[in-house]
């Protein structure tokens, strides 16, 4: 079983989300939410940004899926980063995350960020911890709404797509 899951994980593709992939999207975002790992979605708006988004499958199972959300001409986030818990650490993050950097840099993108309790997975992926005031453009838009604001201890993380290969 482990063999063929490491198998499976080498090649890890993240394809675009369908409408097929919403629900199955929504509960494993929310799984990750209830455990206060990420912001919960609602279905609704799963189908509102589901262009956004980038899924891992296995068959016809959604195991990984992460978005790409444009905030401003220079900037994006990347969110709703989720792996199911029984396919943590077989690099579907990963595969997500690159799909979302290589699509950032397809778009002329200068900078994307994150903000997550993991900043070790976005450090390996060449992302850099900074602080969120830098990032006004997300408190002020997104953040003040949310109930843990501004107490709110999530990292933020950036990764310069000029300055990468």
């Amino acid at each position: 079983m482990v063999e063929a899951r490491t198998a499976a994980a080498a090649e890890a593709r993240a394809v675009r989300a369908t409408v097929h992939d919403a629900e199955a999207i929504h509960r494993l975002v929310n799984f990750w939410a209830a455990r206060g790992d990420m912001l919960p979605r609602t279905l609704a708006e799963v189908y509102e940004n589901l262009r956004d988004f980038f899924v891992v499958r296995e068959g016809d199972e959604v195991v990984a899926c992460g978005a790409l959300h444009i905030t401003w001409a220079d900037l994006a986030e990347l969110k709703s980063v989720a792996v199911r818990e029984d396919r943590q650490t077989a690099g579907y993050g990963s595969a997500i995350t690159r799909a979302c950097i290589e699509e950032g840099r397809g778009l002329g993108l200068a900078r994307l960020f994150a903000l997550t309790y993991r900043p070790g997975f976005f450090e390996r992926l060449g992302f850099r911890q900074v602080d969120v005031m830098t990032l006004p453009r997300k408190v002020w838009n997104e953040c003040y709404r949310c109930p843990k604001f501004p107490g709110c201890n999530e990292i933020a993380m950036t990764l310069e797509l000029s300055a990468t290969a």
